[in-house]
């Protein structure tokens, strides 16, 4: 007669992870709000790029045989020439140009801008006479560019770091009220069911990390961002790999977090400082994305770093090893927060009832 076999612990988590990912992807809910990220990431890449093709571009101005030399020197304007005042005020009314440069001697300039509705201020700017201007610190990456670049590697790690953990703390709990863990850890131990939700969760994230890179990559091709890309290449792999560590600590304390409790209802009392880990380096990154001693803090601390360091290698303001050393923190303290996080859902995880304190859950 033979006797069965119980799964290794290896074998055990693959098991957990698989079921873990393919409940995942046979939800219709998960997969539609992936694709709809995934859109709108691109659209609003296209959008921004394409608007911004269109501002930058040259402006079209009907000059005639006067004052066209007087405009030759002038950026950011396409000249048209025209016959006459009369045929460049025809031009307007067309919409073949959007403003007109006539020869005007009463003019102290010596030529008047005409245009259709209203004042045209960008051409006032371009033809008004500026100063010298230099800057003795100038910054390597446009402020614009910097605070959007900051709100997307933000964004992005609170995105997935708050619907993949919320994921694993209503599976918990799931399994909790159902009494389906009692089964499961009758035949595989509750660390390999930890380490499988992490694993399978992770897996899951970094799925979803991946393809917004990808997707951005795209997006920021097809609009000729060649620059930005450029930019952009190195920081979106170190954000992937620190997203990848910081995730993974994460996991471990949302699972831990949700056997202390039975209900769905009282996940909140457990879960909430986690979720202000995750909040707090997003607000950081938006306020102070500027402010370079915030950002090194941000790169050194576990819980920002996968949101500090990118930033600070984006903006070029991170020496070679500086990344390597913050990896190596964030992933010695994701393994502590594997060991003390399995103490506790193994603690815990047969519990039920009240919550149970997070001194008992260590104790055991």
């Amino acid at each position: 007669m033979s006797t069965a076999v119980s799964p290794s612990f290896g074998q055990s988590v693959a098991l957990v992870a698989e079921r873990e990912i393919t409940s995942k992807l046979q939800s219709k809910a998960f997969v539609i709000s992936t694709l709809v990220l995934f859109a709108l990431v691109l659209a609003g890449i296209l959008f921004s790029g394409f608007a911004g093709g269109s501002l930058s571009g040259e402006t079209k101005v009907a000059v005639t045989s006067d004052s066209s030399a007087a405009l030759a020197e002038v950026p950011g304007l396409e000249l048209i020439e025209v016959s006459s005042v009369t045929a460049a005020e025809d031009a307007l009314r067309n919409d073949t140009v959007e403003a007109a440069v006539v020869a005007d001697p009463a003019s102290p300039t010596g030529y008047t801008v005409v245009t259709l509705h209203e004042v045209d201020n960008s051409l006032t700017s371009l033809l008004s006479v500026a100063p010298t201007t230099h800057v003795l610190e100038p910054s390597a990456t446009d402020p614009f560019m910097r605070y959007i670049v900051s709100i997307g590697f933000g964004v992005l790690f609170m995105l997935a770091a708050t619907m993949f953990g919320s994921t694993i703390t209503q599976s918990v709990i799931e399994e909790k009220s159902t009494r389906v863990v009692e089964i499961l850890i009758s035949t595989i131990s509750t660390r390999a069911l930890l380490a499988g939700k992490v694993l399978g969760n992770t897996v899951l994230a970094m799925m979803q990390v991946i393809g917004i890179v990808v997707v951005t990559i795209l997006g920021l091709t097809i609009t000729g961002q060649a620059g930005l890309l450029s930019l952009l290449g190195a920081p979106m792999v170190w954000f992937a790999v620190f997203f990848l560590f910081g995730f993974i600590l994460l996991a471990a304390m949302f699972a831990a977090a949700a056997s202390m409790v039975s209900r769905q209802e009282d996940a909140g009392a457990t879960t909430t400082p986690i979720t202000m880990l995750i909040m707090i380096p997003y607000v950081l990154i938006i306020l102070f994305s500027d402010n370079p001693a915030v950002l090194t803090a941000m790169s050194y601390v576990p819980f920002s770093a996968p949101v500090g360091m990118p930033m600070r290698l984006f903006l070029g303001e991170a020496q070679w090893w500086e990344p390597l050393l913050s990896l190596a923190i964030l992933a010695v303290t994701a393994g502590i927060a594997i060991v003390v996080g399995a103490k506790i859902y193994d603690n815990t995880l047969l519990k039920m009832g009240s919550r149970v304190s997070l001194k008992d859950a260590l104790k055991g």
